[in-house]
């Protein structure tokens, strides 16, 4: 059986709101048994990498730098590009499912380039008039994540 990878995308610099929903999504995909994959930075990263390793996840982080010493603490697979933000299509190929968490720019490429790959995207706070499956909470955030994950057939 494949173990489904869950991507969260999100701001670097954010409120401490957002930080603490990023926190309890991470949290929930952790100890549901998912691998999360991030930009492996601070912000909506560090947060959801943080909830992830509390509950024994496995967590990968896909940096935009060429050294591995940009990672936050909560990354247990650093995964160094020295792409900058076109590490984004790495992020958005590698998941099988988005969760996006507010966000500027750099997350709208992201849910772009997912979009773009035929990507299911949840969109959790964010605020574009995008074709995302929008979600008011973390809980439903990675329940929404398991309907997709299960229509995919990634369990069994």
């Amino acid at each position: 059986m494949k173990t489904p990878i869950i991507g969260i995308i999100g701001c670097a610099r954010c409120s401490k709101e957002i930080l603490k929903i990023a926190y309890e999504t991470g949290k929930i995909i952790g100890k549901k048994g998912y691998i999360l994959i991030n930009g492996g930075l601070s912000g909506v990263m560090e947060y959801a990498s943080k909830g992830a390793k509390e509950e024994g996840g496995l967590v990968i982080g896909i940096l935009p730098t060429p050294t591995k010493s940009a990672a936050n603490p909560f990354i247990d697979i650093p995964i160094v590009t020295g792409m900058n933000e076109a590490r984004n299509i790495i992020i958005a190929r590698t998941a099988d499912v988005l969760i996006a968490i507010d966000g500027k720019y750099g997350t709208l490429s992201e849910i772009i380039f997912g979009l773009h790959f035929g990507k299911k995207v949840i969109g959790l706070k964010t605020t574009y008039d995008l074709p995302t499956i929008k979600v008011n909470t973390p809980e439903e955030a990675v329940k929404t994540a398991e309907k997709i994950l299960n229509k995919k057939n990634l369990f069994s």
